[in-house]
């Protein structure tokens, strides 16, 4: 896996010859420089990591132990590689990527895209609001709907803010603060066998544990969030001459994203698997690290479950928010009313759903992976092909190591659809 690491930070960093015009020679660019470029990155790591990652690391943790570290890992250089198109896309066109699918293939392109992933975000969002309410509720032993109306109402609030890409940047940077602490500190007490853990990067899959490999593979690899990229470094105004220090912060975020997957897989297998406890729900691993820690062990799980609920009805409000926006020709800048107004939606139905159902109700469950299973895989596809072609990117396009890992996370998508179509209309 660190070669792959090596091979495609290479490829990026000798591919142009652009100049950082504004790092060059400063010896100012400290930690603060170094998190404003952070932002959009850490902020897709922070949209793409929620409550049902969290579950589903845990889960199999619990029930394997490492032997599934192997596909965080590809699941992080997949999402590297995608988050890297979006990225350069964004630097390379100023139009919006749904306005570049608009022009490269008709409206039908665009506003099937942004419906889609609105969809999509929209019957998620009920998981994310649940998640941030019971992360309260466990800690403050009381019911989690006055805890969902308020984290709904705060998150709301930011949209009033004047600039809100600045505040979400800060949100988002503090949330994976949060839940990087959080989950390292969780890791630090766990205390698991590294031998045991590297040997989980060798690939196989243990009896029975296929549709769970699916669910973390879908849940890591987020071709939204990727594709929301292309909007973040185009709001943050990112120039072709930052381009080599755009692409290695954000590469930076999804390692962010990477690792914190990795440690709650290995926090759980270090902790869950030897007691044999299964895991139903995102809270679990923090409830079980109270007979054996302690109540500031379990609080401290509860901070990072928090952190991961916050961020994600935020980000992916926000995602569906802005491309349903675009597709409709409303706009796409965050300090639009349009975009702020679809955002707030978003949030208050999937409030509305957590609070009527406690929880993500299996038929909005089985049509959000429907619509996953018919438009996911071919935005993909779409990200793929723009980022090829010569005419609207440029010296940006793909190379030959950029090519070779986008088409197998294209095998890697429309295999995970024909699984999940399987599963849901074959099963």
């Amino acid at each position: 896996m660190a070669k792959f690491f090596n091979v495609v930070l290479k490829d990026i960093e000798t591919k142009n010859n652009y100049n950082l015009s504004e790092t060059k020679g400063n010896s100012n660019f400290g930690l603060k420089k170094w998190l404003t470029f952070l932002g959009p990155g850490i902020i897709t790591a922070a949209l793409v990591f929620g409550p049902g990652s969290l579950t589903i690391t845990s889960k199999l943790g619990a029930l394997y132990q490492y032997e599934l570290i192997w596909v965080i890992a590809s699941a992080t250089i997949l999402m590297m590689v995608y988050t890297s198109m979006g990225a350069r896309i964004g630097i390379a066109t100023e139009a919006s990527l749904l306005q570049t699918f608009k022009n490269k293939w008709g409206s039908w392109a665009s506003i099937g895209t942004g419906i889609g992933i609105f969809l999509v975000t929209a019957s998620f969002q009920a998981g994310n609001s649940a998640g941030a309410g019971i992360s309260f509720a466990e800690s403050f032993n009381t019911g989690a709907t006055p805890w969902i109306i308020m984290i709904t109402l705060c998150g709301i609030s930011l949209l009033f803010f004047k600039s809100f890409y600045k505040v979400l940047e800060k949100v988002m940077i503090a949330m994976v603060g949060i839940m990087l602490l959080s989950f390292l500190l969780t890791l630090i007490i766990a205390k698991p066998n590294l031998l045991d853990v590297f040997a989980g990067l060798k690939p196989g899959i243990p009896d029975g544990a296929l549709l769970l490999v699916v669910a973390l593979m879908a849940s890591s690899f987020s071709i939204a969030g990727a594709f929301y990229q292309s909007y973040l470094v185009q709001e943050k105004g990112w120039k072709k001459g930052q381009f080599k220090q755009v692409v290695k912060e954000s590469f930076t975020g999804i390692l962010v994203l990477g690792g914190i997957s990795a440690m709650i897989m290995i926090s759980s297998g270090a902790i869950l698997h030897p007691q044999g406890i299964e895991v139903k729900a995102a809270a679990d691993m923090g409830l079980a690290l109270q007979p054996l820690y302690g109540n500031w062990a379990t609080g401290l799980f509860m901070l990072g479950l928090f952190g991961a609920s916050f961020s994600s009805i935020i980000g992916n409000a926000s995602i569906g928010g802005t491309l349903f926006a675009d597709a409709l020709s409303l706009g796409k800048n965050l300090n639009s009313r349009p975009v702020r107004l679809l955002i707030s939606l978003i949030m208050v139905l999937g409030a509305a759903v957590a609070i009527i159902f406690g929880r993500l109700p299996l038929e909005l469950i089985v049509f959000a992976q429907g619509v996953t299973i018919f438009v996911v895989p071919f935005i993909g596809l779409g990200i793929f092909i723009v980022a090829n072609d010569a005419r609207i990117m440029g010296d940006l396009k793909n190379k030959m190591v950029d090519n070779i890992l986008a088409i197998i996370g294209l095998l890697v998508l429309f295999g995970l659809a024909i699984a999940n179509f399987k599963n849901i209309f074959l099963s």
